[in-house]
């Protein structure tokens, strides 16, 4: 009886080690052929399914995109485990993306999990750039943010913030956490914004 279920385990074990290698194997062609049909600027080598991540190790992650950067400025491709990431290190291609490329940086990455949870991308912040992203701005510019709107919570922004500047002010020198004094700065300002007051 053990040498039976010795030798089941045996087959599976060797059934999912193939099994991950296939996987392996079809990731790293399906990655390469994808990398060959875009123009894409130079990057440094690449592993599968992570791409160019464990280029990124460290505590220091600004550092590693510099010493990337020097062998490969102005513009680097990183492959951010599914994501492909074009990475700027040139103050003035950075200026001068924005306003010549616009269209093509508008656009946000689309996600299943994303297209799910804000049913079927029908919210703002990620939707695609399009015709529904562009009634939806305007909608926001006029009814949210236009400067009778803006001026009329003047009040409250003007309340929080004295009401941040007093829980900052320390006489003893104790530590503050201005972490927590900052969100809850914003809570109770978005709060009272959108319910008025509580």
């Amino acid at each position: 009886m053990e040498i039976q279920l010795l030798s089941f385990n045996c087959i599976a074990f060797l059934l999912f080690i193939s099994f991950i290698i296939n996987l392996l194997v079809k990731g790293w062609k399906k990655s390469n052929s994808l990398d060959k049909h875009k123009i894409l600027p130079p990057s440094p080598w690449k592993l599968p399914f992570i791409g160019h991540l464990h280029h990124m190790i460290g505590p220091l992650p600004h550092r590693s995109l510099r010493n990337l950067a020097k062998n490969y400025r102005p513009i680097m491709h990183l492959k951010l485990g599914e994501v492909y990431t074009i990475v700027i290190s040139s103050r003035q291609i950075a200026k001068d993306v924005p306003t010549t490329h616009d269209l093509a940086i508008a656009d946000r990455p689309e996600s299943i999990w994303m297209k799910i949870l804000w049913y079927d991308y029908t919210d703002i912040a990620f939707s695609p750039y399009n015709d529904y992203w562009r009634q939806m701005r305007k909608v926001c510019i006029v009814e949210l943010l236009s400067n009778k709107n803006v001026r009329s919570f003047s009040y409250i922004r003007l309340g929080e913030t004295s009401r941040l500047m007093k829980s900052i002010q320390s006489s003893s020198g104790e530590l503050i956490n201005l972490t927590t004094n900052l969100f809850s700065f914003t809570s109770s300002f978005i709060t009272r914004a959108v319910f008025g007051e509580l």
